[in-house]
């Protein structure tokens, strides 16, 4: 029989797909055994602390894993963490042949997990439907290799650039369709970021509205953190509150946030301006691995001008504001040649809107 087939290497990354989300900072994995073409096995990982997908669906099959044929979208670990090493689990089971989509990037696997298991003579391969296992955890081998999230920037924006009007009201220029989606891009990701003066002038709950879905750690940048006591993020949604600001703000400012139950970074800058990619490292330590930057268009400009943003998603409303507020603003180019130019990967509709997708080139 052929060995390895992309249709259960497919079903694995279904299955991956159903902890994106909720497994961070571990990657989202699935695995599914085989034996004589049938799967007698299916698993995934379904939260940082829980078992592994390979062990997962060692369990689902019981004595039929002897012998069988393991598909996992990620190299197996081979080393203890708050679980025991996956190719322990799968030596121990009787697994004869294992495929894995992707090796590991974690310095502490990296190739190592399929070499134990081949050392063991246990037939190992990796490849099979790469590209998509690295587009599922494109997250996590970010933030396991330099330290930082996965920065995308989400902008809800009119067709002539506009993310408001002149007078800042921005409520709504995208359509509930849209809305839909931003909330499952708030679920799927580990925290939320937005920009003080925004933070200050619509008060929003960074949450993620769906039924039985997680809110994310939600993030403001801010140079001052005076005038906060009021704000509905201290009173609802269940997310972390984190405040990114300069180390100059006041003992005072830093304790009464504390009191309010936010967490305070300080970060270095100059002249009050944070350094984004002190900002960055400083998530990445909290465990923050994918950041959804969702306002204003000065946060937008900031991160653009220091290159940190991976992956744009413009939701473009069929509307004209004429003067209004810029979606990114802080930066420019002085030549046409000289601005960032983006390659678009995706196109859809979202009721009205026209949601687009795009990377740096």
């Amino acid at each position: 029989m052929t060995f390895p087939r992309p249709e259960f290497m497919r079903m694995a990354l279904r299955l991956a797909g159903k902890g994106a989300g909720r497994t961070s900072p571990n990657p989202a994995v699935g695995a599914v055994l085989v034996r004589g073409g049938t799967v007698v096995g299916r698993g995934y990982h379904r939260a940082a602390g829980l078992p592994h997908a390979e062990v997962e669906a060692i369990r689902d099959a019981g004595a039929a894993a002897k012998g069988a044929d393991l598909y996992v979208t990620l190299e197996p670990c081979c080393h203890a963490g708050r679980t025991g090493p996956c190719t322990e689990a799968i030596l121990s089971a009787g697994i004869r042949r294992v495929a894995a989509a992707m090796k590991d990037p974690n310095p502490r696997v990296a190739g190592k997990g399929l070499s134990a298991l081949r050392r063991a003579g246990v037939d190992s391969v990796f490849g099979l439907l790469e590209e998509e296992a690295k587009s599922l955890n494109r997250a996590y081998c970010k933030w396991i290799v330099s330290g930082k999230p996965y920065v995308t920037l989400k902008l809800a924006m009119s067709l002539d650039g506009q993310i408001a009007a002149f007078t800042g009201n921005s409520r709504w220029i995208s359509g509930e369709p849209s809305r839909r989606i931003v909330h499952r891009m708030r679920a799927a990701s580990d925290a939320v970021l937005v920009g003080g003066k925004t933070f200050r002038r619509d008060d929003p709950l960074l949450s993620a509205r769906l039924p039985g879905a997680r809110d994310p750690r939600r993030v403001i940048l801010t140079s001052r953190l005076s005038g906060l006591p009021a704000r509905r993020l201290f009173r609802e949604g269940s997310g972390e509150i984190l405040f990114a600001c300069p180390r100059e703000v006041s003992d005072r400012d830093a304790s009464r946030v504390a009191s309010l139950g936010g967490k305070v970074l300080r970060l270095p800058g100059r002249g009050g301006r944070i350094s984004a990619g002190a900002f960055l490292r400083a998530l990445g330590k909290e465990g923050v691995t994918s950041l959804l930057v969702e306002g204003g268009g000065q946060t937008a400009g900031w991160l653009i001008a220091a290159g940190a943003v991976d992956r744009l998603v413009f939701f473009l409303a069929p509307l004209l504001l004429g003067e209004g507020v810029r979606a990114v603003s802080g930066f420019r180019a002085r030549t046409v040649a000289g601005g960032r130019r983006l390659s678009i990967t995706g196109t859809r509709r979202a009721g009205n809107d026209l949601v687009v997708t795009a990377e740096f080139l």
